[in-house]
Parts: structure tokens; C-alpha cells; sequence
């Protein structure tokens, strides 16, 4: 039986998502558990993977169940029971054989949190992008315009990343919330190294006024990474939910 959890994570103390040796990931904790519950190794799928210190919510892992007696209730119970504290199991789905988070997704949304205050609330350091400057929402809402719709990404790709750089971006809403937040929220197929903290950076160049929303377009074109600015740090990120 092939399941799929539903994971959330904070990604403060882990080396990013995917496995790898001698450092701590999410997949490798995760991985270390299925092989204490099923006493053999299950190797897992992740839907997308996060950079060092980004969270997750609805990270979707699937794997195999070497013991078909445990009901989808134990199996949530077992990992949680097990897992360590900044990983949590919010349900388990029982999916067809041989279906692939990654491959199937139709749609991938990120959320970017901003706290916009002259002081900073140490109790969300690792939650939030702190950041001390004003930012005009508005201008910020045209800039995230020119980035819909499928478009080279070049500019806003990060290091070593060999993948076609034509990629779909479906919506980017900029939400003013309470308490001095504001949501980016980024809806698109599949995205590149650090795109969208690459997208979230650009756009605060804009809601600071130093950049007008149009120069989105020219950096964009361009497709060099050189254009852009700064990546958003990646305590601010979240991978917030996938669409299959």
C-alpha cells in the first residue's frame, strides 16, 4: 500500500528537505522513523524540496507500507510518535501504486511572511523576514503582474540549476495582514533553485520605491541573475500547500 503524509516542519535546524548524508534533513529524520517503525528501509518522495532554514506545512511525502495490517490512523500515530519536534504528521491519504508527489503536482503554493516594524519581535526571528523600511503594497501588487503567466526565469534562479528555466506562474497575491505582516503568496507548476525568494526580494526593490513596478519586466527579459537583488532570507518561506 503506497501512502502520502502531510507534513509540516519547521525548518529552522534542518539542512533543507532532501536527503543527504551527514548533515540533518527533513526527508533523512523522516526516513530514519519509517525504518524504526517498519524495522527495514522505505525509501520516501517528497513533492518539492525546501533551502536550509524554509518550512514547510503541506510538504507531501509518500512512501510504501511494508505492513498492510497498520491502518492509515496508526501510521499517522506511529510517525508522529516518533518523529522529532520540529516535524509533524498533520494527516495520512492512502494513494494509488506508484504515484509521485513530485511528478504529480499541478500546482505548488509558497508563502512569504514579512514582519514591517522599526523593532524587531525576537519570538519570530525564525518565522519572518523582519524588515524595518516601509513598503508600498500597491506598487508591489503591479511588479508581481508582470512575473504571472509562463515566462524564462532566469534572472530569478539561483546557483547550479540545470532545469528549464520557462516556468508558470499562476497568481502572486500581496496580502496586508494584522499585526504588522504582510503574505506573499506565490501559486505556480514547479519553481527553481530559491525562485521565489528571488521573486520576493525583487519585489520589495519595488515596495521600497527604489525600483519602479515596470523594471520587474526589464529584469525579467534580461534573464541574468546579475539584474536581480538579493534572495529573501529563507526563514520567512513556507511550503505552504500542493495541488495534485
Amino acid at each position: 500500500m503506497r501512502v502520502a503524509a502531510i507534513v509540516a516542519y519547521d525548518g529552522t535546524k534542518f539542512n533543507g528537505f532532501q536527503g543527504q548524508p551527514k548533515v540533518r534533513t527533513v526527508q533523512g529524520e523522516f526516513e530514519k522513523v519509517l525504518k524504526r517503525i517498519f524495522k527495514q528501509k522505505v525509501i520516501s518522495w517528497g513533492a518539492g524540496r525546501t533551502d536550509t532554514g524554509v518550512h514547510g506545512y503541506g510538504q507531501v511525502i509518500a512512501f510504501d507500507v511494508p505492513n498492510e495490517r497498520m491502518t492509515l490512523e496508526n501510521i499517522k500515530d506511529a510517525l508522529n510518535a516518533n518523529l522529532p519536534e520540529d516535524i509533524y504528521v498533520r494527516k495520512v491519504l492512502k494513494v494509488r501504486d506508484k504515484f509521485s508527489p513530485r511528478h504529480e503536482a499541478t500546482k505548488r503554493i509558497y508563502h512569504y511572511f514579512i514582519y514591517q516594524n522599526d523593532e524587531p519581535n525576537i519570538f519570530l526571528r525564525d518565522r519572518v523576514w523582519w524588515f524595518p523600511y516601509d513598503l508600498n503594497i500597491e506598487k508591489m501588487r503591479k511588479a508581481a503582474k508582470y512575473l504571472e503567466g509562463e515566462h524564462d526565469f532566469t534572472t530569478f534562479k539561483t546557483g547550479n540549476d540545470d532545469r528549464n528555466p520557462v516556468r508558470t506562474i499562476y497568481r502572486i497575491r500581496i496580502l496586508k495582514m494584522r499585526n504588522n505582516i504582510i503574505l506573499i503568496r506565490v501559486e505556480g507548476h514547479s519553481f527553481l533553485r530559491r525562485m521565489v525568494r528571488n521573486i520576493v526580494g525583487a519585489l520589495v526593490k519595488v515596495g521600497t520605491e527604489n525600483w519602479e513596478p515596470e523594471y520587474i519586466k526589464e529584469i525579467l527579459e534580461a534573464k541574468s541573475r546579475s539584474k536581480a537583488p538579493a534572495s529573501a532570507p529563507p526563514q520567512g518561506l513556507y511550503f505552504y500547500s500542493v495541488l495534485f
